[in-house]
């Protein structure tokens, strides 16, 4: 069996800056690092991703680039194979997700459509 914790979910928002200052400001979180279309926050164990997609492209998927909502979550694994082996052994299959996020993580769905993703070095802000 795969053995994952989980220390990761993204949020897709119409503004990650405004939507950032309100985690930072109502619950302390940090701001550990930004990019185009991505906010990442911390409270020192979980990663909060913002995420604000100019292009359909980026968004990467059916969802588009104007979803509002949770947008996937992750799981920080010891083994991208086995981990990927059991996701398929037991009805998940690989979703190729936003172009940005190709060498973070791998995404997949689950037999119920809901996109998550693994990663064997986590994301920023995230604590093993």
């Amino acid at each position: 069996m795969a053995k994952g914790q989980l220390r990761h979910i993204a949020i897709s928002v119409p503004d990650k800056e405004a939507a950032a200052k309100f985690y930072e400001e109502t619950f302390g979180l940090e701001r550990m690092s930004e990019s185009r279309v991505a906010t990442r926050l911390s409270d020192g164990v979980v990663n909060l991703t913002l995420l604000q997609f100019q292009t359909q492209e980026d968004a990467g998927d059916e969802r588009g680039k104007n979803f509002v909502g949770v947008h996937h979550f992750g799981f920080w694994v010891d083994d991208a194979d086995i981990s990927i082996a059991e996701i398929q052994d037991h009805g998940g299959e690989y979703h190729p997700g936003p172009e940005d996020t190709k060498n973070a993580e791998v995404k997949f769905r689950d037999p119920n459509g809901i996109v998550f993703d693994i990663s064997t070095h986590g994301w920023d802000g995230a604590k093993r």
